[in-house]
């Protein structure tokens, strides 16, 4: 099962920033199913001219892009470097130049999945921790952020109804009460939590919303391979080669319709500030992922990870 949602973003401009793979290729697709125009930046393009920290990853932007056309929006690949202001600024004059207008926003670069070790070294203490692959982390996921929110808001701001949304790992709940495997993780998330909150203070007098989302248990590209599945078997995974809770993870779609349900409803505004989750958002809004459920990761998390059917 995989409805197609109403076309509700006709004529609405979105920047997913980050949108190679993972949940900002899911949300750029889902903004595409609702429409939109989506500008799909990163840095691992068919022309190969920046670097990623992903080296001899397959996916591309401009196969993010093609998925967004073919879903029914027109989507536009631009490779960026979101650490490189400039680079940031000349994408923010190509939508201006284009549209004169940003509608959407979503800060996804991340980038760091190698630079948190592998699960048998979380947790180790701070001065036990590589320093620059530590700080390398933390220029990925606030920097980006900062400089790409810095160059293009200047376009959102400039009517009302603009959104922003900042991914993040963990709601500004779950986080508050769990140490997230390292200092450098932890703080990274926390912080791009807190950038939505701030980023909603200022936006809030000019019309516009910021909002902090987290996917739960994601399916994406690398976690798949991780657990030698593909989106076709995964459920074939719990058990094998992935531990029971996976059974309750979600596809990058998910996230995605949630943020387009987000972006399209006329209220939006009474999310500003807050953060919260794909399944949160999926149940106010009755979207589903591509298989028609409705996948409660942090739900069955809090629960003690037991029953994983009971938070599909």
């Amino acid at each position: 099962m995989d409805p197609n949602p109403d076309p509700t973003l006709r004529g609405r401009v979105a920047v997913v920033a980050g949108a190679t793979r993972g949940a900002g290729r899911g949300i750029a697709a889902a903004l595409g199913e609702a429409g939109a125009t989506v500008y799909c930046t990163g840095r691992t393009s068919r022309g190969g001219r920046l670097t990623s920290d992903y080296p001899g990853r397959p996916e591309t932007i401009e196969e993010t892009a093609e998925l967004v056309t073919a879903l029914g929006g027109t989507g536009v690949p631009v490779a960026v470097d979101h650490l490189d202001r400039d680079q940031v600024r000349g994408l923010a004059d190509r939508v201006r130049a284009d549209h004169g207008h940003l509608d959407v926003l979503v800060n996804d670069v991340w980038g760091g999945e190698l630079l948190t070790g592998d699960p048998s070294g979380w947790d180790a203490p701070l001065w036990e921790l590589d320093l620059d692959a530590g700080l390398r982390l933390l220029r990925l996921a606030v920097d980006t952020h900062l400089i790409t929110s810095h160059q293009l808001l200047p376009l959102l701001v400039d009517r009302p109804g603009g959104l922003v949304v900042e991914m993040t790992d963990g709601t500004q709940d779950y986080n508050a009460t769990r140490y997230r495997i390292s200092v450098f993780y932890d703080l990274a998330k926390v912080a791009v939590t807190r950038l939505a909150f701030s980023q909603g203070h200022e936006l809030a007098p000019r019309g516009g919303t910021a909002v902090a989302v987290t996917p739960g248990w994601l399916r994406s590209e690398m976690m798949l391979e991780h657990f030698a599945v593909t989106e076709a078997d995964w459920r074939d995974a719990p058990g094998r080669t992935a531990p029971a809770g996976f059974a309750v993870s979600e596809s990058p779609r998910y996230v995605g319709r949630a943020i387009a349900a987000l972006a399209a409803d006329p209220d939006r505004h009474s999310w500003n500030q807050r953060s919260t989750s794909s399944a949160e958002l999926a149940k106010y809004y009755g979207v589903t992922d591509v298989d028609g459920s409705r996948p409660d990761f942090w739900a069955f998390d809090r629960a003690g990870g037991t029953d994983p059917a009971a938070y599909r």
